[in-house]
């Protein structure tokens, strides 16, 4: 059962990344749009993930649960030295939500709505780039868990230059899914140019703080480039990440949009397998040398049968509805 909960597990993250992080995204290509264009983006975005936002951090609560069910070590690691990025990635949640709710919904519609503007763009940019931290500081090997003061332990194992690149990253990424998803959302051509233009800048962005990763994990002696490179896997879904990357750009160049959120989708996945496969089961490398396994942080036998069973059946109930509901306010707007 252990691989049933690791398993959910790694797809919870996958699953948030995809989706949470599109709609983190939405966010960023409004930050990045003209003042004259920021109506129709945000009349656009609204239509894409107005009505289900909050569903996506279903994901992210599901992660969470496992590893503090199942992997209580590894839950209390993040939990203590990493308690400063997790705690704005969370703000940055809370307020971009609330913000996306005011502006939204507000009654009233006063001066309150640019601030609730700010609120949203700016949490929409804050919370995938201490996302990116978090997942940079647990394979970066910093966080020291035999620390001599305050700063060691609760700075240093985050704040450097392969997380803060990290975190870059999955802005760009962020941003570069939104607006592939947003482009088949657009009714005109024009709206349609737009995003199109975005989803470019946007894998430009991606593809160079993809090169500073792997600049700064070199020079931090962060073994990334042998998790990547000298494994078949890692090697495979580069290869495969590339060439939809290229159909991806020939796709976009001739106007056509209808496969672009698979292949958008497809890349992403294999550029995360391409960065975990290596390092599995290992889910937090330590500034001592040694590192967190998933399989040997695993809680007793008897919780994670029973939090198997329980992810089992709730897939059962969860995932149809799930499915229904982007269904059928996809249907209600046609």
């Amino acid at each position: 059962m252990q691989y049933v909960v690791i398993s959910f597990l790694c797809l919870a993250i996958l699953l948030y990344f995809l989706l949470g992080g599109a709609d983190f995204g939405a966010g960023i290509i409004e930050l990045f749009t003209s003042s004259k264009n920021r109506s129709k983006t945000r009349k656009t975005m609204y239509h894409a993930i107005g009505p289900v936002w909050e569903a996506n951090h279903m994901w992210l609560i599901i992660a969470i649960v496992i590893l503090f069910v199942a992997f209580p070590l590894i839950y209390s690691t993040m939990s203590i030295y990493l308690h400063i990025p997790l705690a704005v990635m969370l703000i940055g949640i809370i307020a971009r939500g609330t913000a996306f709710v005011f502006r939204h919904y507000d009654a009233v519609k006063d001066q309150m709505q640019e601030v609730y503007n700010k609120i949203f763009v700016y949490s929409s940019f804050i919370t995938p780039l201490f996302l990116g931290i978090i997942a940079g500081s647990v394979l970066c090997g910093q966080i020291d868990t035999d620390p001599h003061n305050f700063v060691q332990a609760y700075i240093w194992g985050w704040l450097n230059l392969f997380s803060v690149a990290v975190g870059l990253f999955t802005v760009a990424l962020c941003g570069f899914l939104a607006a592939i998803y947003l482009i088949g959302e657009c009714k005109e051509e024009e709206d349609k140019k737009r995003f199109i233009k975005k989803a470019k800048f946007m894998n430009v962005a991606a593809v160079l703080f993809g090169i500073v990763v792997f600049w700064a994990a070199y020079s931090e002696g962060v073994p990334l480039v042998n998790w990547v490179f000298e494994n078949p896997v890692g090697l495979a879904a580069v290869s495969l990440a590339s060439l939809s990357l290229v159909l991806l750009w020939y796709l976009l160049l001739k106007g056509k949009t209808k496969v672009l959120r698979i292949l958008a989708g497809f890349q992403v996945t294999m550029i995360l397998l391409a960065i975990s496969y290596a390092h599995f089961p290992n889910f937090i490398r330590l500034r001592n040398g040694s590192a967190i396994s998933l399989y040997e942080a695993i809680g007793p036998a008897k919780t994670v049968q029973t939090l198997g069973w329980a992810l089992l059946l709730g897939s059962l109930l969860i995932l149809p509805f799930l499915g229904y509901l982007f269904y059928k306010f996809q249907k209600k707007e046609e």
